[in-house]
């Protein structure tokens, strides 16, 4: 019928996906036991029952460099755990913190997370950037920010956004919990209606799993110096504001260190990044985690979309997994040598 209708209208198109429904059993069918399957763990999506047994298998194999911390609960009362890499005890410590899946159809950001802390274990003390970053910093890492919605994109709907909260007004279901942070709330790029998918809640952090990752946040800020967060899909680096046109305070060094992440990305794979504010680059949305981090007072706040343009959207086939976190990852490191730089003071030159 649509293509009757493009037809018609002399309307050029072009297929792109010409099965979305088996692109979406491929990437549900674990396929770990498939002998003919050469990926790695990393290289795979995994249900949150298998990330939540990664989480405490990985806390179990690294008991000196990880710990699981309990922030909260989802609506459905699912834990949302985080992982806190540490790898020395020096003191006055600062601290990134990094969460993925806020988007539950966004199923590349978990897998980024899940990359980030397996590079980060196996590479301390051996890639020289990532040893700078967590020798001066430690890593607090929440694989799933909206469980609910995630676990309900495997079984149910595998183009889920929101979180799976009940309105008392309405039969529609879930919040964007991206637009449900304290920050120029529910203003344009927000929407009062519960049953659109960028729905802001009842009022700022009516979400557990917002008042959550808020309530952590606000209890570290002294410590936390960089927040990011994981989204796709566009490949876009993004940073304060997104809930309002003006400029950010420092808007020159973030502007910079997206710039220098994009590049890198480039450089080394070939691969093209836009970066700005968030309103200036895409669009106004109100009611961002980054936004409420910035005005908290983490002054390196970071908002990332990953791979692809369009072609896959949220449906990027595992054998993307790879390239999308290595791209991401590249720009994590890019991102927080520069924050270790213009945070650190210097450490005291040796008495002779």
């Amino acid at each position: 019928m649509v293509k009757n209708l493009l037809q018609r209208h002399a309307v050029t198109h072009e297929v792109l996906l010409a099965n979305a429904n088996e692109l979406i059993e491929m990437q549900t069918r674990n396929d770990s036991t498939d002998p003919r399957s050469g990926s790695t763990f990393y290289e795979r999506y995994h249900s949150l029952e298998d990330i939540y047994y990664w989480i405490n298998r990985t806390a179990h194999d690294n008991p000196n460099t990880v710990k699981v911390i309990l922030v909260g609960s989802s609506y459905e009362k699912r834990p949302l755990y985080a992982l806190k890499l540490s790898f020395n005890n020096r003191t006055n410590k600062k601290a990134m913190w990094i969460d993925c899946g806020i988007h539950a159809r966004e199923w590349v950001s978990p897998a980024f997370c899940l990359w980030f802390v397996h590079y980060s274990l196996s590479f301390y003390n051996i890639n020289q950037d990532i040893t700078h970053i967590l020798d001066n910093m430690d890593v607090y890492v929440l694989p799933v920010l909206n469980p609910d919605g995630y676990k309900y994109t495997w079984t149910t709907n595998r183009m889920w956004r929101k979180n799976r909260s009940i309105s008392k007004t309405t039969s529609c279901i879930g919040v964007d919990l991206n637009r449900n942070f304290d920050a120029n709330w529910c203003t344009e790029g927000a929407s009062h209606n519960p049953c659109t998918e960028i729905y802001c809640g009842m009022f700022p952090e009516s979400e557990p799993e917002s008042q959550a990752v808020a309530n952590f946040l606000r209890s570290h800020k002294d410590t936390v110096q960089l927040y990011l967060s994981i989204h796709s899909y566009s490949q876009m680096l993004l940073f304060p504001y997104s809930c309002t046109l003006e400029e950010a305070e420092n808007h020159r060094d973030l502007l910079e260190m997206a710039q220098e992440a994009a590049q890198k990305i480039r450089r080394y794979y070939r691969n093209t990044y836009r970066y700005g504010a968030g309103a200036k680059t895409i669009y106004l949305a109100p009611g961002g985690s980054d936004d409420w981090a910035y005005n908290l007072g983490i002054k390196y706040s970071f908002t990332f979309e990953l791979q692809d343009r369009g072609r896959y959207g949220f449906l990027l086939p595992p054998s993307h997994i790879s390239g999308a976190c290595n791209e991401a990852l590249i720009a994590v490191k890019t991102i927080a040598l520069r924050v270790v730089e213009k945070t650190q003071a210097p450490s005291p030159s040796p008495t002779v």
